[in-house]
């Protein structure tokens, strides 16, 4: 971890918890006074497990799921969510009765794009959202107009923590949100408080981690 103020949140489930650490970050898109640490549920299969049962609660009952479009690594989790719907005889309008788990493409202007061999997994289908965290919405808003752009229909976002309610008009559930975490804020770079107070950046931060100053 960054820094030395490391502390895990923890549920009731033993592989269920979030490791977070305080100080002064700076994302793609903001500046925040904690780093959400998700590698592990991310890579780890016990963790990553943990989440998708928690997360599927969500969707198990009334949501019809074809895709899910993993965003900022979380592909084990998203396979996973699959895994257990279809394993739950999840309603699904498929052909095949099972459900896609895929990943979109960046181009240099941080635009989500899908190749012409991944469209039909998108286009006329149900598409859940799941990401590793939503706080300022930007991906995940990116995701679903690339989704709706390619003829799909979002109908909902995941992800491990959100301070979102939601995003583009989708509701946004999560594992984790700001009753965890009360102190948590996000700034927007220019206006960031940290900054003004002469307070330096601990770590630089995205999908893949952080890289520490």
């Amino acid at each position: 971890m960054p820094t030395n103020n490391a502390q895990k949140i923890r549920t009731k489930n033993k592989n269920l918890f979030l490791r977070v650490t305080k100080g002064h970050f700076a994302t793609g898109h903001s500046h925040t006074n904690y780093y959400i640490d998700v590698t592990s549920q991310k890579t780890r299969l016990s963790e990553a497990k943990a989440v998708a049962e928690a997360l599927m609660e969500y969707y198990s009952l009334s949501t019809i799921v074809d895709t899910i479009l993993c965003l900022d690594g979380t592909e084990v989790i998203g396979t996973c969510i699959a895994d257990a719907l279809t394993r739950n005889d999840f309603v699904n309008l498929n052909a095949h009765q099972t459900i896609y788990v895929i990943t979109p493409e960046h181009t240099t202007g941080s635009q989500l794009i899908f190749r012409d061999n991944l469209t039909p997994s998108i286009t006329g289908k149900h598409v859940l959202v799941l990401a590793a965290s939503v706080t300022t919405g930007y991906t995940a808003l990116s995701a679903i107009e690339a989704i709706r752009y390619y003829g799909g229909e979002v109908v909902g976002v995941s992800a491990i923590f959100a301070t979102a309610e939601e995003c583009g008009g989708v509701k946004v559930n999560s594992v984790f949100n700001p009753q965890n975490l009360p102190d948590y804020a996000s700034y927007n770079s220019h206006e960031c408080p940290l900054c003004k107070k002469g307070i330096k950046v601990d770590a630089i931060v995205n999908s893949f981690g952080y890289s520490k100053l």
